[in-house]
């Protein structure tokens, strides 16, 4: 069995219960300040987005990811996730 680097491996739902709060914390506030998310006219404060996205997780809309080629955690809408999993 040969190792090709250029083949990449899927991608991982990791549950949130898996999670410390601190870490799933860590996680939606890291997808806040990466994605530089806009909100419309009004500015949201952080804690209001941090708290929104934690809601979408908990109702399930957005899971967490961890994509073992680069080795990170992120959150991906449940609609993108599935659409991947046909891939």
């Amino acid at each position: 069995m040969s190792f090709d680097e250029n083949e990449s491996s899927p991608p991982l739902e990791v549950p949130k219960e898996a999670l410390s709060e601190e870490a799933l914390r860590g996680i939606i506030e890291s997808f806040i300040q990466r994605e530089g998310t806009d909100y419309g006219r009004e500015e949201i404060a952080f804690e209001t987005k941090c708290n929104q996205i934690k809601k979408q997780i908990d109702k399930g809309d957005v899971k967490i990811v961890f994509d073992p080629d680069t080795e990170t955690v992120g959150l991906m809408n449940t609609r993108d996730w599935q659409r991947r999993q046909k891939s």
